[in-house]
């Protein structure tokens, strides 16, 4: 008997059907990749096995019996524990991240009211030592990179002791070293019984770990693949189309210099570096986390100072003190995790599509301070036209899209104004095979600006980019267009 049957589950959002009929079964001790584009409906299938959301119609069955779980806190005491991709749940600031790690045993009423710091701390290392994860467990987790949060967020799971466990994109914001470690404690658990259900754009991951993949489209399973899996096969399963070729079309880039930085250090004690973008040209930065890619784009937009070293845009100095001296001067970033930097939270105003659109804009659209829906409107209407962005309409909450159809709006956003440089810092994560083609087609079409990206994935760098750099110790060597992608990761610390 399978752990889960899931057998002709529904769910829909008013006129929007997201699961129609969908089908599936896991059994114990395997690793099942689920696949998928953005809209697809593995984000509302996951929702309704963690109890997030209740569905329409259809049956579930875990571990033999009916399964209705009303809370997520439900789900986790049945043996379903599911880590999302967002960490936004996982731990605040001003929390340490011992104090993520055992948030939720706080609520539980079991644990002693008085609780020591050093006790926590116990507690806090030995989930750490299970997960085999190494955290710094007083640091504050708001301070924390991307990638650290989803460690916290992985260790915490595996700590609950789950019949099953649910991953939705747990390496998006990890390197390649600390993606292996994962596989590795994976295994080491799909071994004793545990059955994992793995949702990932990255055939990489899969191709390392999983036993099968299930394909969804339409809100239902439209494919199964053993391993050895074909991926080509399953993609084309995924998007209803045949592939086109990732690598772009090869462009001699003849535009005049738009952005030089000349005998740059961005540590004191790290190489110097040159680096010069021409209109046109679409650069990418590849290496292991920690290289410096953001901290890279993070000098060039103002966020933080170079230790040493020139700028110029547009032959002049250029030295913005902070990001709204870059936006004047021409230049746009869309950050790393677009939930914290580039979308207004959800129970605020101004989280539809035209805000988020029109934010950073506000002063120079509407200068007399009076703000006149239309225009925003307008913007927003012909940005889903243009980058194909499957919402209902420029009022929509952003939150109600799909990862990949949020990274469309925030690359609307720059591109409402006219910028000259445009600095993208993980720009594909969380985002399908379809909406990637989509937004690397909207990259490439721009001739009168530079783009500047960075990635920790050599195989987007090698499908956007007319020339790779890779970064290593906060220094850049150039990359043969020849070089073999895939061994970009391998890059030591």
């Amino acid at each position: 008997m399978p752990l889960l049957q899931v057998e002709n589950l529904t769910r829909s959002f008013g006129s929007t059907r997201a699961l129609a009929d969908a089908s599936l079964s896991i059994e114990r001790g395997e690793i099942v990749a689920l696949m998928g584009a953005n809209g697809a409906g593995k984000s509302t299938l996951v929702k309704i096995l963690s109890g997030s959301l209740e569905a329409d119609g259809g049956a579930i069955r875990f571990k033999g019996h009916g399964f209705t779980p009303a809370t997520p806190a439900e789900a986790t005491r049945a043996g379903i524990v599911t880590v999302h991709q967002s960490t936004d749940l996982v731990g605040a600031p001003g929390l340490t991240v011992a104090d993520a790690l055992l948030l939720p045993r706080f609520a539980d009423r079991r644990v002693p009211f008085f609780v020591s710091r050093a006790g926590l701390r116990a507690r806090a290392r030995a989930i750490l030592e299970i997960a085999g994860f190494s955290l710094p467990l007083d640091r504050d987790f708001g301070d924390l990179p991307a990638a650290d949060r989803q460690l916290v967020a992985v260790a915490r799971a595996l700590a609950d002791r789950a019949d099953l466990l649910i991953l939705d994109e747990p390496t998006a914001s990890l390197s390649g070293q600390e993606s292996r470690r994962l596989f590795d404690i994976l295994l080491r658990l799909k071994s004793q019984g545990l059955a994992i259900l793995y949702i990932s754009h990255r055939t990489a991951d899969l191709d390392a770990i999983a036993d099968r993949a299930l394909v969804m489209r339409g809100g239902r399973v439209v494919g199964a693949f053993k391993r050895p899996i074909d991926f080509p096969a399953a993609i084309e399963t995924m998007i209803g189309r045949k592939l086109q070729s990732a690598r772009p079309d090869v462009r001699s880039i003849g535009g005049r210099p738009v952005f030089e930085m000349r005998n740059a250090r961005l540590l004191v004690n790290a190489a110097p570096l040159d680096l010069s973008l021409r209109e046109g040209e679409v650069v990418a930065i590849t290496g292991v986390l920690g290289a410096g890619k953001s901290r890279l784009l993070s000098a060039i937009f103002g966020l933080t100072q170079l230790a040493e070293g020139d700028m110029q845009l547009d032959g002049k100095a250029y030295h913005p003190k902070n990001p709204a001296e870059a936006i004047a001067a021409g230049i746009a970033m869309a950050a790393e995790d677009r939930h914290r930097s580039s979308l207004m939270p959800l129970a605020w105003p101004g989280n539809s599509v035209a805000s988020t659109i029109s934010l950073p804009h506000l002063a120079r659209w509407f200068p007399s301070g009076f703000l006149w829906g239309d225009r925003e409107r307008r913007e927003a209407e012909k940005a889903i036209d243009r980058l194909r962005i499957k919402a209902p309409g420029p009022l929509a909450s952003v939150w109600t899209l799909s990862g990949g159809n949020q990274q469309k709006v925030v690359l609307a956003r720059w591109e409402a104004e006219r910028s000259r440089l445009l600095l993208l810092d993980e720009p594909f994560q969380g985002v399908d095979v379809g909406a990637r083609h989509d937004i690397i087609q909207a990259i490439r079409r721009q001739s009168d600006r530079a783009t500047l990206i960075a990635t920790s994935d050599p195989e987007e760098a090698y499908e956007v980019a007319d020339r790779i750099l890779v970064i290593d110790r906060h220094s850049l060597t150039p990359l043969s267009e020849a070089a073999n992608p895939h061994t970009i990761e391998d890059i030591p610390a």
